[in-house]
């Protein structure tokens, strides 16, 4: 028998599993939390045990912000309670008590009388329970023996109030009975000893959280027999009642409705429809269907197989929840057995609500539990179980889907050295098998034993049953003899046990599991009959004792980890647990409609300091590979090696086989050199190997990975260039060493468990598994695909009509016929041209000759072969562009339609391919290539966009099996089917075009060539406020803008600007500083940059020189930004920079002297009517046009002032270089050079010294020096309320430096040892209605609570053992402050914001809505024209209680979901007669930031407690003195920590302001 802490720790993973793979899981709003515990006689020794554990669960619930409640019961003979759920408000209060809690005793153990007695005194509104709002009730009883009562009545009863009932119980309690009492025997977990409870915390904890689903499918199946006839309106009611009360949609609740009686119908599915209203309809107009018998059996198979499938909108393999409620009127006519057996397994919860002629033990047997089978007299009762639905609903124990099944072969090593251990043996497999599912055919066994050779004791299919497997295993005999041919008997597992006539599932896709236990090293060689095993896909463990060889085993095994090790076969038993969690963890298939192929990039630490530890690397990525199913259209493989900067050693398309990736894999050699640079190293990645030139399937949904081998802490910032990867959806597990910074390598993974760290690389294979695991489990959000909207083409062929080619004429004849079929001819959307050549080029027909697709196949039909040699490819490309790609020739490339190319070629060509190709591809020419095994492929590849675009036949007859590839990259290319976030639409109809010009001393002689040029290119432009917008910029030192994007709305008025343009001067030339200034300054939207709204941004940049400064950051910015840069520069010019800041290399264009521009006009009309603009929407492509490549970043911050506040009195003289080191590396991460960033360092102690203000240093190199010469200050007491005083006064002022009054975030982070001696609150306070947001850090001597009440919020305050630890909280720290001080509204529209004003008394009235006003001249004229109301008494709780649900909502103007911020500024003059805490809890948990205003009349903490936080309420004396407070509501409002809801991005620059008036002033 499996051990009861196996069982149950292996049914709670499970669970904890699902619960992870279910994408739709949130955390829970709160719940209540009650520990009953076992008191009795028999725990006395284990009760400290029990107390620790309670502690425990308690310090992870967040009960001083009123989320989570909690209370104590001990029991024995009756239930003494220690604290009810309302007696404690603080964390603090509750683990005071449990720690004094002391042993009840007494007997016997009554546990049905304890749960009885929870029911009626402490899941109750008196006691402190919220289950009637809606809050979540849990129950964990701790048992160490079997209760003397009945447990059922009671139990059954908890569950039906809807409390979630955990049970964890000793090996002497009854694991029957704790299943009997949880809601699911997945939530009874065992220990052998109170003392082990720690080992199920974790489970629990991960249970607990996971209880509240966010969406749900329901499906209603309806008994709609005749006997149902009269009872029918009333289940239709039932069901739009409980319809009414879902959030039906896309992404939440479905419903779907069954009717059923002699055989099911579907009335609707669960994606039929998509609105609550749509549902409720359809409900309303269901009709009774009649019929007999009622066959209920049949019905829920029906629905199992499809209804609550993918094709019918059930979202079950993504873990959404599956319920169905079932509304019975009578006894199934057939068997219910076998089809709600078959539901459960399948994870659906049912309910089943029967009438007085139902059957209730059947109705039982298809719930999902006894205590889910509701019943009524008649349907017309239905209304009285509605809430007894509901809570069910709201608690049901939801699993995902089980393991599929397996087939599990062990293979006993059966010689003459194992006699001893084979019964050991023989218990062990008994053991594993009572843990499979074999009585439903899930699971099936075999066992072979072997020496000498192999003999089967039964097939995969010999037996059916457990019990008959167990019984056979139970009677087995040692084999015996030798020698011990391992190798011989695993070949003999592949002929003749995996096999489909011994029971093998294989080609059904079921996993193949061999377990092998082995007691000795093999005589024979193993490595070929493994590997053979391992490619027909068998999942390999192997079990050696300490004389079998454990390198052998690990070479038999998938993976080193599945080799596992004990001294002698009878401590099989300490290892079973780990080969089952392996098992599980390979075959469980949680997303069999996942993708199943990767793109998987590992980038190597390859600098000096890894010389050593290389070769394990390499081993490391080979064992990787060899796991992988490498191919074309299955995983591909890059690595990457960096210090200083990156180097490819191979790209994703380089090879396309796993042999070809392993030996290059093993050819590595180590790089070397420094600094290590992984910032800029992830940013290359991102940049030039997650590309779909470099193989990536990024845009095809294909999950990305990159997997990074690190040994030391980067030189440069990761930040960045990390979270651009994660934006992209490339998902990083960072592995390092102990010479790496773990904090950021958690920064740059994805999620910080997927950083995974070892001692030294040689230690690599320990990780291997969790590798695996993650690689499997990680949540690839791949991109979503849209239909490809048909556009228009250009199409030229060119084929090869030399004299090699003669007898594959006629299959490219055929092949163009084919490819000219699929195309859209006749709608004058497709033009095609046909052009043979061999030494010269010769027109077939023209793209205008032919308008309809029978004269073109009928042309094409006629070609004859050319003949002719040499053959002269790069002459007929040249050819291509002078003759054919005009628009006297029908190309309509000046109006944007993609111009394509198709050339087929049968040998190498005799001329230079190269300037002709590039010259076609900078007119925006789309080139792909096909050639057959004579032609040169690497010619091909350079003539063509992308390697990927050359294809390959063997001959020309061969043409057929490309066909295929050929159209889907036409069509991938001249279509954008990739949106990045549905946000943003793209309009290319317009652009906004900024033009930066050299204007420094060398380009004097040059500039009226400029000027020119920009005048030609704007004359070409359609310039207007909705059309295309332009703007000029000079540079040389630093940059001037002419005009704005904005300045201009007309043609005209740019060109006589344009024409006025004077030469600027200046030296040296800066054009780093310059790209810097027009992204911060021109790209913007007050500068008339449409780029938010989609409008394609395009940097033209006229440059006759190298650049004095560094272009590679800015030029990488724009290019984020999504700003498309076309680079032209003259012989002064440096071509690799100017490659380097333009969008692509082929967009830099070059000229001898500027007067020679215009030999350029028509490559750039080119480049600007082809780039490839990422658009961020999924909005239809405009057919016809190229869509360019455009997508928005998110905005950094947009600058801060940052104060620390050093405690530098005497009890932190040891710590204060850990503080001065933490300074140092916050700061590193700042803006400060480009005056971004300010900072402020002040120490303390008695009273505070500034080390230097705000504006003393102006670079970050200044502020570093400084904070690496601080001294301790020393002195005591430590009088913190002083030092924040002092801040206000004298540092947050603008003498000082701070911007404050210019709306930049103003940010302290303070760092104290110790508690304060003197009063924290009112400076603190004072420095919150500056709108100075406080961060405090402090160590175990600090007082965590003055900490939080200094913080602006509670989760600001972080602590640390010792500051030594600092770098713990650093990055923790780093996302607080940047997640509250984003200014998301820089750029934003200036009249964004909404009104509304309610007034109240005894209850509430709309004086305008959200949506009523649109100007601020109608909401002056409607506030100017307000009369007061009177009234009374002051309902203000009804008053908040009504404008959430009237006025904070979509009808009434509310952009709450579209994540506006929303404001509730209260103006209130008395105490409220009715209460206000739940309504005020309702609006801050809506996401509503209420500001309250009161005077001396009204009740200060009555005010705090419904202000969103209690430094939000301010207070006058009169109303009369409301300006006095102006300017601190101003500053509350523009520093509010507005948490969006997260469904949503923060909407730039908006806010929903509703002021709430009283009206009995």
């Amino acid at each position: 028998m499996t051990s009861p802490v196996a069982q149950s720790l292996k049914r709670c993973l499970f669970f904890l599993s699902s619960c992870l793979f279910s994408v739709d899981t949130r955390k829970a709003p709160g719940k209540d939390v009650v520990f009953l515990l076992d008191g009795s006689d028999s725990t006395r020794s284990g009760f400290p045990a029990m107390r620790d554990f309670v502690q425990r669960v308690v310090e992870t619930l967040s009960v001083d912000d009123n989320k989570d409640r909690v209370s104590v019961v001990q029991y024995s003979r009756d239930p003494a309670v220690q604290f009810y759920l309302n007696t404690y408000t603080t964390k603090a209060e509750i683990l005071d008590t449990v720690r004094g809690l002391r042993h009840k005793g007494g007997r016997p153990l009554n546990t049905g009388a304890a749960l009885q007695y929870l029911g009626d005194n402490v899941f109750t509104a008196s006691a402190g329970s919220r289950r009637p709002e809606g809050v979540p009730q849990v129950l964990i009883l701790l048992s160490g023996g079997r209760s003397f009562d009945s447990v059922d009545a009671p139990a059954s009863a908890l569950k039906q109030l809807g409390v979630l009932i955990f049970a964890i119980g000793t090996r002497s309690a009854d694991s029957r009975q704790l299943q009997e009492i949880s809601n699911d025997p997945s939530y009874a977990l065992s220990v052998s000893e109170f003392t082990d409870l720690p080992s199920v915390y974790f489970f629990l904890s991960s249970c607990l959280f996971s209880v509240d689903t966010a969406k749900k499918d329901i499906v209603f199946l309806l008994d709609g027999s005749d006997s149902t006839r009269y009872g029918f309106p009333a289940m239709r009611e039932f069901v739009e009642r409980v319809v009414e009360k879902l959030n039906v949609g896309q992404n939440k609740d479905r419903v779907s409705v069954v009717q059923y009686s002699r055989d099911a119908e579907v009335n609707f599915y669960l994606n039929t429809y998509t609105t609550r209203e749509d549902v409720l309809d359809s409900v309303r107009g269901l009709k009774h269907r009649g019929g007999r018998p009622l066959n209920t059996g049949a019905a829920l198979q029906y629905v199992r197989d499809n209804v609550f499938t993918n094709s019918s909108g059930s979202r079950r393999l993504q873990g959404v929840p599956q319920m169905l409620i079932l509304l019975n009127g009578g006894r199934s006519f057939d068997n219910v057995d076998t089809p709600a057996s078959a539901l459960k397994q399948q994870g659906v919860v049912v309910i089943g609500i029967g009438t007085r002629g139902s059957d209730k033990s059947e109705l039982q047997k298809i719930s999902y539990d006894p205590s889910y089978a509701l019943s009524v007299t008649e349907f017309t009762d239905l209304p009285s179980v509605q809430e007894q639905l509901s809570s069910v609903m709201s608690t049901v124990p939801v699993r995902a889907p089980s393991a599929p099944g397996k087939d599990v072969v062990f293979l006993l090593d059966g010689s003459d050295s194992t006699r001893s251990g084979f019964p050991a043996m023989r218990d062990f497999v008994q053991r594993v098998v009572e843990t499979l599912s074999v009585d439903d055919n899930k699971d099936r066994v075999s066992v072979v034993q072997y020496s000498r050779d192999p003999a089967v004791q039964f097939y995969l299919n010999t037996y059916t049953t457990k019990a008959e497997i167990l019984d056979t295993v139970r009677g087995l005999r040692h084999k015996g003899g030798r020698p011990l041919n391992t190798g011989a008997a695993l070949q003999y597992l592949g002929d003749n046990v995996f096999t489909a006539s011994a029971g093998s599932r294989r080609p059904e896709g079921v996993p193949q599991v061999l377990i092998l236990l082995s007691g000795g090293r093999s005589f024979d060689s193993v490595d070929a009959p493994a590997s053979a095993l391992k490619q027909l896909g068998v999942l390999i463990f192997a079990i050696g004792t300490r004389s079998a060889d454990s390198r052998q085993l690990q070479e038999i095994s998938n993976d080193p980890s599945y080799a596992l090790s004990v001294s002698e076969f009878t401590d099989l038993p300490s290892v079973q647990q780990q080969l089952q969690s392996s098992v599980e963890a390979v075959v469980i298939d949680a997303s069999p409609e996942s993708p199943t192929v990767t793109d998987i990039v590992f980038l190597l630490d390859g600098s000096d300091s890894t010389r050593y530890g290389f070769p394990a690397m390499r081993e490391f990525v080979e064992r990787v590979v060899e796991k992988l199913n490498v191919g074309q259209n299955k995983d591909r493989v890059s690595v990457v090696q960096y210090s200083r900067d990156a180097e490819v050693n191979f790209y994703l398309n380089t090879y396309t086989t796993r042999e070809d990736v392993l030996d290059s894999v093993r050819g590595l050699k180590h790089r070397g050199g420094r600094p290590l640079n992984t910032g800029a190293a992830l940013q290359y990645v991102r940049d030039n190997v997650f590309t779909n030139s470099s193989g990536s399937r990024r845009l095809q949904g294909v999950p990305q990975m990159l997997i990074l081998l690190n040994g030391g802490r980067s030189f440069d910032n990761v930040d960045t260039p990390a979270s651009a990867l994660k934006q992209q959806g490339v998902v990083v597990i960072g592995i390092g060493t102990r010479g790496s910074d773990k904090s950021e390598l958690q920064k740059i993974s994805y999620d910080p468990s997927y950083a995974l760290s070892v001692t030294e690389f040689t230690d690599l294979p320990s990780v291997q598994e969790q590798l695996s695991s993650v690689m499997s489990t990680v949540p690839v959000r791949a991109p979503s695909v849209t239909p490809i909207v048909p556009g228009k083409k250009d199409v030229v062929f060119l084929l090869d009509g030399s004299d090699s080619t003669r007898s594959g004429f006629p299959a490219m004849r055929d092949f163009v016929q084919r490819v000219v079929e699929t195309l859209s001819v006749d709608d004058n959307k497709d033009r095609v041209s046909v052009v043979q050549y061999s030494r010269d080029p010769a027109v077939q027909f023209y793209l205008n000759t032919y308008t309809t697709k029978a004269e073109i196949l009928d042309t094409v039909r006629g070609l004859r072969h050319k003949g002719g040699r040499p053959l002269n490819t790069g002459a007929a490309l040249q050819y291509l562009g002078d003759n054919v790609f005009t628009a006297s020739a029908g190309s309509r490339r000046p109006e944007g339609v993609p111009q394509v190319l198709i050339l087929l070629s049968g040998g190498r060509s005799f001329d230079s391919v190269d300037a002709p190709a590039s010259a076609l591809k900078q007119l925006g020419v789309l080139i792909f290539a096909i050639g057959t095994r004579s032609a040169d492929s690497r010619q091909l590849q350079e003539i063509s966009n992308d390697p990927s675009y050359a294809l390959s036949v063997s001959e020309f007859t061969d043409l057929p099996s490309v066909q295929q590839q050929l159209q889907s990259s036409v069509e991938a290319v001249v279509i954008d089917a990739s949106p990045e976030s549905p946000t943003v639409t793209v309009d290319t109809a317009k652009k906004d075009i900024v033009f930066l010009l050299d204007g420094s001393d060398s380009t004097r002689y040059g500039f009226p060539a400029m000027r020119e040029f920009v005048e030609r290119v704007v004359e070409k432009l359609n310039v207007g406020q909705n059309k295309d917008r332009v703007s000029v910029v000079q540079y040389s030192r630093d940059a001037e803008v002419n005009f704005y994007l904005n300045t201009y709305t007309t043609r005209e008025d740019v060109l006589d600007s344009v024409r006025g343009l004077k030469h600027r001067g200046g030296r040296p030339l800066n054009t780093g500083a310059a790209l810097q200034y027009v992204r911060d300054n021109v790209f913007t939207n007050s500068s008339g940059s449409r780029r938010l709204q989609g409008v394609p941004q395009m940097l033209i940049l006229l440059n006759g020189g190298r650049s004095f400064d560094n272009v590679d950051t800015p030029a990488s910015a724009l290019k984020q930004q999504g700003v498309v840069v076309i680079g032209i520069g003259t012989r002064g010019s440096d071509k690799s920079e100017l490659q380097k800041i333009s969008y692509d290399p082929s967009y830099a264009l070059s000229v001898t002297e500027f007067t020679d521009l215009p030999s350029v006009q028509e490559q750039l009309s080119s480049v600007m009517s082809t780039v490839p603009v990422r658009a961020p929407s999924v909005t239809p492509i405009v057919p016809g046009k190229k869509v360019t490549d455009f997508y928005l970043p998110k905005r950094k911050a947009p600058g801060k002032d940052v104060v620390f506040l050093l405690d530098g009195s005497d009890s932190t003289r040891s710590g204060f270089p850990a503080m001065r080191d933490f300074v140092q590396r916050v700061v590193e991460t700042l803006s400060v050079d480009d005056n971004k960033d300010r900072v402020s360092v002040v120490q303390y102690s008695r009273d505070p010294a500034v080390q230097f203000y705000l504006n003393t240093y102006t670079t970050k190199a200044e502020i570093l020096d400084t904070v690496r010469g601080l001294r301790h200050k020393g002195g005591r007491p430590l009088n913190t309320g002083a030092a924040l005083q002092y801040l206000g006064d004298n540092v947050f002022t603008a003498s000082a430096g701070s911007r404050r009054p210019e709306g930049v975030p103003q940010v302290l982070i303070l760092l104290s040892g110790g508690r304060s001696f003197d009063s924290v609150d009112a400076p603190a306070s004072a420095l919150k209605q500056l709108g100075v947001l406080i961060f405090a850090i402090g160590t175990r001597s600090a007082d965590s609570r003055q900490l939080q009440e200094i913080s602006n919020d509670p989760s600001y305050a972080l602590s640390v053992s010792e500051f030594t630890d600092l770098p713990s909280v650093q990055q923790q720290l780093q996302s607080s402050v940047e997640a509250v001080v984003i200014d998301a509204s820089p750029e934003s529209p200036t009249v964004t914001d909404r009104v509304s004003v309610v007034q109240y008394s005894r209850d509430a009235e709309v004086n305008f809505y959200l949506n009523t006003y649109t100007t601020r001249e109608d909401v002056l004229d409607s506030v100017r024209g307000l009369k007061h109301r009177g009234g009374r008494p002051l309902n203000t709780g009804a008053a908040l209680q009504y404008v959430r649900d009237n006025v904070f909502t979509n009808s009434s103007g509310s952009r709450r979901l579209q994540g506006v911020p929303q404001m509730l500024i209260l103006l209130n003059g008395g105490r409220s007669f009715d209460n206000v805490d739940t309504p005020a809890s309702a609006l801050k948990q809506q996401g509503v930031v209420v500001i309250g205003i009161g005077t001396r009349g009204s009740d200060k903490s009555e005010l705090q407690k419904i202000s969103y936080d209690p430094s939000y309420a301010l207070s006058v004396t009169e109303f009369t003195d409301l300006p006095s407070v102006q300017e601190q509501l101003s500053s509350v409002m523009s520093t509010v920590p507005v948490r969006a809801p997260s469904v949503t991005p923060i909407v730039p620059g908006k806010k929903v302001t509703d002021f709430y008036l009283p009206k009995a002033w």
